[in-house]
């Protein structure tokens, strides 16, 4: 054998060696990703049922949301009738208001006069009362002077 030879199969046996060494790290690296896989495999598996779950909350969660659209917009109108029941009490109320207060001044200015009209013949009764009390008094005083007159 030659030094060519030597040479040579230093070489081989080098490089057999240097597979060797790195036969190991790639292997270990091949479980490696075989170990990643089987987990993502089984992340898939238990991740769709979650999703399908979630779609299904998501789809429960709009249906409730739109119910409760319907109902908001159910009492909007209700609201809306509302405020015109409340308008129309408004004006109801001003009519009767002012009716009360037309029925007031009609009904009240007759009753002040026939209020005057009697104060004003307590008054007319009154001085004539008077006025024949003091009639009388000029009478009493006028047939005492007379009497004391003629008893003179």
């Amino acid at each position: 054998m030659d030094a060519g030879e030597i040479a040579g199969l230093i070489a081989a046996g080098a490089f057999l060696m240097l597979v060797l060494i790195l036969a190991v790290p790639i292997l270990k690296l091949g479980k490696t990703i075989d170990a990643a896989t089987r987990t993502i495999n089984e992340l898939n598996d238990k991740t769709g049922p979650l999703l399908s779950n979630v779609t299904t909350t998501v789809d429960n969660v709009n249906t409730a949301l739109e119910q409760v659209q319907v109902s908001l917009d159910g009492v909007n109108a209700q609201l809306a009738k509302v405020d015109t029941i409340t308008s129309h009490t408004q004006n109801v109320t001003a009519s009767v208001a002012n009716l009360a207060t037309i029925v007031s001044a009609a009904a009240a200015n007759p009753l002040i006069k026939v209020a005057s009209f009697g104060y004003g013949l307590r008054k007319a009764a009154a001085a004539r009362r008077h006025a024949e009390e003091e009639r009388e008094v000029r009478d009493t005083l006028k047939q005492r002077r007379k009497a004391a007159r003629a008893a003179r």
